[in-house]
Formats: C-alpha cells, structure tokens, sequence
C-alpha cells in the first residue's frame, strides 16, 4: 500500500506521515481478535474486581447498601472527603480464625486435587491410547455428568455415604463392616464430591497433552530395552506436565472456594474459605469484612499461578 500523491500529503507535516505509517502498520485483523477476549475480561472481572476492592476499603454501616461510601463531597461547602478503610486487612491477620479458613481451604483443595490426578491420569491414558471410535465414546462418558445439575450431583453423595446409604448398605451385605461408617458430615465426603466434580476438569486437558505425544519414543525406549515403567517416568510422564499443570490449576482454584460441596458433605467443623465468605455476606451482613477475605484470597491464588505461567513461558522459549 503506497502513500497516496497529491498536495494535502506533500505538504503534509512529518507527524502527520508517521501517524498514517503507523496506522498502517497495525493488524486490525491481530487488533480485533485481541480486542474481544480483552473487552470481555474487563467488563466481568476488572470491573467487579475494583468493585469488591472498593467495598474492602469501606466500613459496615446500618444501610442499603450495607457499608460506607468512600466518597463523600458537599457542592455547597465545596469539599471532597476520602475516607479509606484498612482495618478490615489489618483484622485478617489478628483474628487465627480467617488464616485457619485459607489454611483448611487450601489442605482440602490441595488434596483433593492430589487423587484428581491419581484417578484422572490413568482415564486420561486409556482414552488417549484407544481407538479413534472408542475415544469418542469414552471422552463422551467424561462429559456426560456435566449434562446434570451440579447441585443434584452433589445430593446423590449424600444418599451414597450417609449411615442407611448405598456404600454401607453393601459393605455390610459383604460382611466387610459390622456397624455403619460415618461417612457424612465429614472431610472424607468433601474429600469426594470435589474429587468426583471436577474430575473430568483433570481428564481432559492430560487427554489433550497425552494424544497429541508422539508414540515413537515409546518404541524408540523399548528397542533400547528399556521397561514399560521406566519408559512411563522417563517419557511418558515428562511429556504430560503442562496437562498436568493444567489440570491441577483447573481442579485446584475452584476448589479452593467451593462452597456447596463443604455445606452439603462437610460438617460443621468443616472449615472452608467459600462457607466464612457466605456468612460474612449473608450472616454478618459485614460487607467490607467478605469484600477484604475475597480479595486477599485472589491475590494469594493469582500471583502463584502467574509465577508458575511465567516460569512455563521462559522454559518454552528456551
């Protein structure tokens, strides 16, 4: 594309050309593509993200809404009043029992996404070495509890693991128990409705990494003798770590504020992050205080997840 002749553009001045030249050097097919993805995450996460940060920085007030504005100002008097609290910061690190929460949540989360991946990577195998008309089946399989209600799911467990449920109504026939296990109302429950709900969260993306691995280096490792075991750790499983990762981050943040499942499953000493944020917002009434434990539980889930993308991002350009 040439600059177009005439007398308006030869007489044009030297920022006038270089503003055309650069106009014409943008990718407005690159520009819009990036321009969507980038709208959309600052309309429903920048913006609510200011908005939960800005009632953080309020106090609790007998009102609709139920806190401060931070703002006030007065035409007539002409004067504007910041008034910035950072008390509810300040309480979290006083009071054992918020710390306790983030604690607990990431345990629960943690290990819950440690037997996600224990019960998911042998799925994902088998899908990922079956027949081209098996695997569609099966990845069917994976995705087929998430056609039924999240909530729904979740009863059924309790109809499962409680005292005259399914799992001890046949142990019990067995012979393997004499007395019903308590099951219900406890970690162990929570334990399970994270594992079995965001399990295919951690099949599909080993899935994913694990078709795409190039079988060669299987057969390449067998003909140099070595075994099936050695070949899964010295191949198999190096290759696997970004699905890992992936999967693991997919299973872990969620589970970190899972609300439902700990209500439902959990007992009362079940101490989750997603329970005290429901009770700061809908018990308390304590607006502020909810606002300041959801944004510190934000900045301690975001800044390791964008320190461990950084790490993946220089070792793929190494």
């Amino acid at each position: 594309m040439s600059i177009p002749s005439g007398s308006a553009w030869v007489d044009a001045p030297a920022s006038r050309l270089a503003k055309y030249n650069f106009l014409r050097r943008i990718n407005w097919g690159r520009f819009g593509v990036l321009a969507v993805p980038s709208l959309w995450l600052a309309i429903f996460f920048f913006v609510p993200f200011l908005v939960v940060f800005k009632i953080s920085l309020s106090e609790t007030a007998i009102a609709i809404p139920p806190y401060t504005p931070l703002l006030e100002w007065d035409l007539e008097e002409a004067f504007v009043n910041l008034k910035l609290n950072l008390g509810n910061y300040l309480y979290l690190f006083e009071d054992t029992f918020y710390l306790d929460a983030y604690l607990s949540s990431v345990k629960i989360a943690g290990v819950s996404t440690f037997f996600a991946l224990l019960v998911g990577f042998p799925i994902a195998y088998l899908i990922a070495r079956s027949k081209p008309t098996t695997r569609a089946l099966l990845l069917a399989l994976v995705i087929l509890p998430f056609w039924t209600s999240f909530l729904l799911r979740v009863y059924a467990w309790m109809g499962f693991l409680k005292k005259n449920g399914i799992v001890n109504e046949f142990l019990m026939y067995i012979g393997a128990i004499d007395q019903p296990l308590i099951m219900l109302q406890t970690d162990f429950a929570v334990y399970i409705g994270i594992v079995y709900t965001y399990l295919p969260f951690m099949i599909l993306p080993l899935y994913t990494t694990l078709e795409k691995m190039d079988m060669t280096l299987l057969e390449a490792a067998e003909d140099l003798g070595a075994r099936p075991i050695n070949s899964f750790f010295l191949i198999t499983l190096p290759l696997a770590v970004p699905g890992i990762i992936a999967g693991c981050l997919l299973v872990f943040i969620p589970a970190v504020g899972e609300f439902v499942i700990p209500a439902l499953l959990g007992g009362s000493d079940t101490l989750m992050i997603g329970r005290v944020l429901w009770d700061e917002f809908f018990l308390n009434r304590d607006w502020p205080m909810a606002s300041a434990v959801a944004i510190v539980m934000l900045v301690v889930l975001v800044l390791p997840i964008m320190l461990i993308r950084n790490g993946q991002g220089k070792e793929e350009a190494i």
